[in-house]
This record gives structure tokens, C-alpha cells and sequence, in this order.
């Protein structure tokens, strides 16, 4: 668990040579689970997202498109301000490439690293792919010469550029990687970086090129424009106001040791976060993140889900047939961070129906009534342990929470979320267990009925509570339901067992309806195109 008193949190910034599918959606949800995760508790939590806005892609769409290159991206730009907000994503800045606190900064970083002969000019040849924007060699690409990522053909390019001098940090960043082991995971992800990148002989970088203007001009060599890495990975810093007339963010969430930065990455840019990256910090005498997250890949069926593939899931309809706090509960619950996940329709409707509407809801849906019932919809006053499963039930969430914090802390937010569902599915247990029908019929058994509704009462506030970072909706609804006021809406508050006392429940709609599984996972494949 760390101790660090804040964080800095960024997803990567996304290219916009298209509009964003779901798998974009699943990297900033996470990202923005963790940032609310953290608000919630009482720390101060930076967030950020963008667009990486430069690159030859950019320059060939928008001429297809009849627009300047700028005008296409503004236009994309905007759809990305719309998912998030449809999304319902909380981040604290939106970084773009092309915007001037970028600009200039990336071109007085490019002059700093030539000045200190981490750069030098000189000649690349070699294959090439205009779809990664993305340089591979002979044995990369093979004998058939396609790109390993995309597995498009490549192309043979040769220009005058730039080169970054991997090798003057090399063995710093390996004595890095064996300081920090927290650094880059999973674990898998440094091996791969060592095994398959390092020590086979790492290049010199390319970060300029010539073959295209729409970039960021070097000051020393005009013809030249800061190649897209060396460009787009800067924006963690720029964004903090780096090399501005203002640095106070940048020292407090970056210089600060008191702040945990973290790098939420996809698999397929691992390389140039996890080696790249570090090494340009060191050039510029500044610290590296603590931790960079590759969270796996977003596939379906039978690949990888992709822009340039075109085999993608379009966010939008099923925001808005199932609700935002479905499809974000689904992309943090079903797909385990940190590892290679499927969107699947089958999948997308028993997670609705067994945790959300099974479980959860219909807890909620239970409690309530019984509440309504047995004490005309007031929530008994909390008097401790009193039935023999009391004390159980108090110490398993107490133990859900614990563990719901660590993992958070860790990332790991998929496990977390598996374990505050453990404590709703306990909690309908324990309404097993205590038989609240039956001592309800019992005068005698008065105090032990009232102390099973408070029981129940306070597992629901709890759930809702460890549940608001993903459902940012229907936790509100939970606590309408139960009477809960704005001001006692709080984090701490999961441990103040008397805190819902003489409440008066309001019993709404249903939290999650049932939904009918053929009749939804059939609306779920049409949207996929799996039926064309």
C-alpha cells in the first residue's frame, strides 16, 4: 500500500487519426476509477488524458478528408471530449500536442538533448510503416515484410533524421529497472523489454523526420519535425507545465517524492513508455514515474481490437441502451487489468444480470422492502452484535475493505471489485441465514429483526460506497434509497456503524433490471456486425 500523499495518474494520449472505440473507453475508465478511488478517500489525485495530434497518418487522413491537418483533428479531438464525457470520466486536464504549452516546450527539449550530445544527425534506412508510424528491422519485419504489430506491408524508407543515443542511458535504465521492480508491470512486460528489444543490440532512436511537415519544427534544422515519440511522450510533463513561467504543478505532482506518478499504458506501446521514455527523463536531469501499468489488450473474438483493423466496438449505443454505470462496471470487472481481455456479448449480459441486478440490486431491492415491512420504512437503531451472524458479517466487511484498499492502491481494480462483490453476495446470505421472515413473526424477536435490517442496511452503504469510482449513478441511487443525506455521503463513514440510524429508507425503481439475455446479447452482435 503506498503512503504517498498524492498522485499523478495519466492514460495515454490517444491519436486521432479516427473516432475512439471501446477499447480507448476501457483504458479511461480504469484510469478514472483509480483518480476517483483515491478522491474519495481524501488524497489529491491528478488526472490526465489528451491526444496525440502530429504524424504522418494525421497529414495523409486529413488530405483524404479535403481538411488541413488541424481542422481534422479538431474535429476528432471533439468526439473525444464527448465519450469522456458520456462516460462520465473526471480528468483534471486535456493535454493536446498541437497546443502551444506543448509546442514550445518540446521544441527547448529537443535543443536541451542536442545541446548535451544525446542527439546527433545522421541517415535512417529501413522498413517502415505508415499505419504504426513505426520503424522495424529486416528480422522484424521478416521475409514477407510486414508490420509485427498491424501486419500490414512495410515499406523501405530512407531519410536524413535525427537520432536519440539509446546507449549512453542504457545501463542506467537497466539499473533502474533492478532498483524499482514495481516499476514496469506485469513482471512479464520488463522481461519482454529486455529479452526481445535490449538484448538483441538496441538502436539509436529516430526522432526527427523529413518526409512530412505536420509535426513540431526543430529550431536548429527547420526542415526537420520532432518525430512522434520523442513529441507525444513529453506531453506527462508538458501538460504539468514543464519548462513554463509556471511550474507549480509540474513540482508538486512530478518533482514531489510525495507523489506517486503512474503511467496507465496499453501493451502495444510498452516499448517506447518502459525504454524511451525513461532515458529522455534522464537526459533532462528529472525523475522517472514509479510505476508504468500495461493493462493488456482489448480483443475480440478472433484479434486484437483495433482502429486500423476495423474491428470495433462503438461505446455509444451501449451507453445508451444499458447506462453508463453498466459498461463501465463491465470494462473494470469482467476484464482483468493487467492482462489480455475479450469484449463479449455473453459475457457483457451475465455480468449485468449476476452481479448488478442479481446480486446488488436485488439486495437493495430486498432490504428496502423488508425496512418498509417490518419497521415502516425507518432503519432500526444500530445496538451491535445481536443475532449469532452479527459479529461475522461486521468483521467480512471490515476485511473487504482492507483488501478493497490495498488493491485499489495496487491497481489491481479488477480483483477489488471482485471482492466488494463478495461482501453483496454475503449479504444475501446472511438475509438466508437470519431468516428475517421468520422473526418478524416473533415478538420476541424484535431486536433481532431490527438488528438484521441495520446489518443489511449498512452492507448496502458499504457496497455503494466501494462501488461509487465505477457506478457513478447508481451509487447516488443507492444512498436516495436508503435515505442517506448528501453530507454522510462520505468514504469514512463505511466504519461508522451508527451512522444510518433512524434513517428513513425511500424505496425508487428497480437499481438494475433483469435484462432478457437472447434478446440483449442478439442486440449486443448486431452492433458487433457479427450477424453481417
Amino acid at each position: 500500500m503506498s503512503n504517498k500523499k498524492r498522485f499523478y495518474i495519466t492514460t495515454p494520449i490517444y491519436y486521432p487519426s479516427a473516432k475512439l472505440h471501446i477499447g480507448h473507453a476501457y483504458t479511461t475508465t480504469l484510469c478514472d476509477i483509480y483518480a476517483r478511488n483515491k478522491r474519495l478517500r481524501g488524497y489529491e489525485c491528478y488526472f490526465l488524458t489528451g491526444a496525440d495530434e502530429h504524424g504522418q497518418k494525421i497529414e495523409k487522413n486529413a488530405k483524404a478528408a479535403g481538411k488541413t491537418p488541424q481542422e481534422f483533428v479538431d474535429g476528432i479531438v471533439e468526439g473525444f471530449h464527448k465519450l469522456w464525457d458520456v462516460l462520465e470520466i473526471s480528468n483534471d486536464d486535456f493535454i493536446r500536442t498541437t497546443q502551444d504549452r506543448h509546442v514550445k516546450v518540446v521544441q527547448d527539449i529537443f535543443s536541451k538533448m542536442l545541446k548535451n550530445d544525446d542527439i546527433y544527425l545522421g541517415e535512417y534506412e529501413g522498413w517502415y510503416c505508415k499505419e504504426c508510424e513505426a520503424f522495424w528491422t529486416d528480422t522484424q519485419v521478416g521475409d514477407e515484410h510486414l508490420c509485427p504489430d498491424c501486419n500490414r506491408p512495410v515499406e523501405k524508407a530512407k531519410e536524413e533524421s535525427y537520432f536519440y543515443k539509446t546507449n549512453k542511458y542504457l545501463d542506467k535504465l537497466l539499473k533502474f529497472y533492478d532498483d524499482n521492480p514495481k516499476f514496469l508491470t506485469p513482471v512479464s512486460r520488463k522481461n519482454e523489454m529486455i529479452n526481445t528489444f535490449i538484448k538483441p543490440g538496441l538502436e539509436d532512436l529516430c526522432v526527427s523526420r523529413t518526409s512530412f511537415s505536420w509535426g513540431i519544427q526543430i529550431r536548429e534544422n527547420p526542415k526537420h519535425v520532432i518525430y512522434v515519440w520523442l513529441d507525444a511522450l513529453t506531453n506527462y510533463i508538458t501538460a504539468l507545465g514543464y519548462g513554463s513561467d509556471n511550474e507549480e504543478k509540474f513540482k508538486k505532482f512530478w518533482q514531489d517524492p510525495d507523489c506517486e506518478i503512474i503511467h496507465v499504458i496499453g501493451a502495444d506501446i510498452t516499448r517506447f513508455h518502459a525504454i524511451y521514455w525513461p532515458m529522455f527523463l534522464m537526459s533532462l536531469g528529472l525523475r522517472l514515474p514509479d510505476r508504468e501499468f500495461v493493462h493488456g489488450l482489448l480483443m475480440m473474438r478472433d484479434s486484437k481490437m483495433s482502429k486500423s483493423k476495423g474491428n470495433v466496438v462503438d461505446p455509444y449505443p451501449l451507453i445508451e441502451r444499458y447506462g453508463v454505470d453498466a459498461v463501465r462496471y463491465y470494462l473494470a470487472r469482467e476484464i482483468n487489468f493487467g492482462s489480455d481481455g475479450s469484449f463479449s456479448p455473453e459475457q457483457f449480459v451475465e455480468r449485468c444480470n449476476s452481479d448488478l441486478a442479481n446480486s446488488l440490486g436485488n439486495l437493495l431491492n430486498r432490504t428496502v422492502s423488508m425496512i418498509i415491512k417490518y419497521f415502516d420504512g425507518v432503519i432500526p437503531e444500530y445496538k451491535g452484535k445481536v443475532t449469532p451472524f452479527d459479529g461475522e458479517i461486521e468483521s467480512f466487511t471490515e476485511t473487504v475493505i482492507k483488501s478493497y484498499e490495498d488493491l485499489m492502491d495496487d491497481l489491481k481494480i479488477t480483483d477489488a471489485l471482485a471482492i466488494v462483490n463478495e461482501l453483496s453476495n454475503r449479504a444475501n446470505k446472511y438475509i438466508d441465514e437470519t431468516t428475517p421472515w421468520a422473526l418478524a413473526k416473533d415478538e420476541a424477536k424484535k431486536d433481532e429483526l431490527a438488528s438484521v435490517m441495520y446489518h443489511l442496511a449498512m452492507s448496502i452503504f458499504v457496497c455503494g460506497m466501494l462501488f461509487k469510482p465505477v457506478l457513478v449513478k447508481s451509487s447516488d441511487r443507492i444512498f436516495d434509497q436508503l435515505g442517506i443525506a448528501e453530507k454522510d455521503r462520505k468514504y469514512e463513514n463505511i466504519h461508522n456503524y451508527g451512522v444510518l440510524s433512524g434513517l428513513k429508507v425511500d424505496k425508487g425503481e428497480q437499481l438494475f433490471p433483469r435484462l432478457d439475455a437472447a434478446v440483449e446479447v442478439q442486440f449486443i452482435k448486431d452492433l458487433m456486425g457479427e450477424n453481417k
